[in-house]
């Protein structure tokens, strides 16, 4: 049975870990190999984590037995609004299409009603194969968006939005 707990500063590894492991699957066909190492790098070092947690970003991790399967993180309140804002969420490639991704935006939005938002909000690459996922889910696009990030890397992003 897979449960959903808190990570804590003690999974950041595990959380890195993940990410190294979905992500090539996951944006190797639309990124370059070095945009994929940066991005990495900038977001999944432990330094940048800690700074997520800092800022207000929660962590929660899929598990079975003691095996995490995935992780999510988020923010409510985001930019001081009735929104809660799923900044990551990532599962193993492995034990994609089980129902982890549901089971892990279903706890967010759980705890997001709890503290009074009206929305769940996510960015998503264009050309990410998880948008038809957040689709089904109930998340409608409400922009699209291009973020400049250090050497001339581009993220090209929807923000979607599910009301709760």
């Amino acid at each position: 049975m897979i449960h959903i707990v808190k990570a804590t500063t003690a999974d950041l590894k595990t959380i890195t870990e993940i990410a190294h492991k979905t992500w090539p699957l996951t944006y190797g066909e639309i990124l370059s190999e070095a945009q994929l190492s940066y991005m990495l790098e900038t977001f999944y070092s432990d330094a940048a984590l800690l700074k997520n947690i800092e800022s207000g970003h929660q962590f929660i991790l899929a598990k079975e037995e003691n095996t995490v399967l995935g992780f999510a993180s988020f923010e409510h309140h985001y930019q001081n609004k009735n929104s809660t804002k799923i900044h990551k969420i990532y599962i193993l490639p492995e034990t994609q299409g089980k129902g982890i991704g549901k089971l892990l935006i279903d706890a967010i939005e759980k705890l997001a009603v709890e503290n009074e938002s009206e929305s769940l909000l996510l960015n998503v690459n264009r050309f990410n194969k998880a948008l038809t996922f957040y689709q089904k889910l109930g998340f409608k696009i409400i922009e699209e968006i291009d973020i400049e990030l250090d050497h001339g890397y581009l993220m090209e992003d929807y923000i979607m939005e599910k009301g709760i």
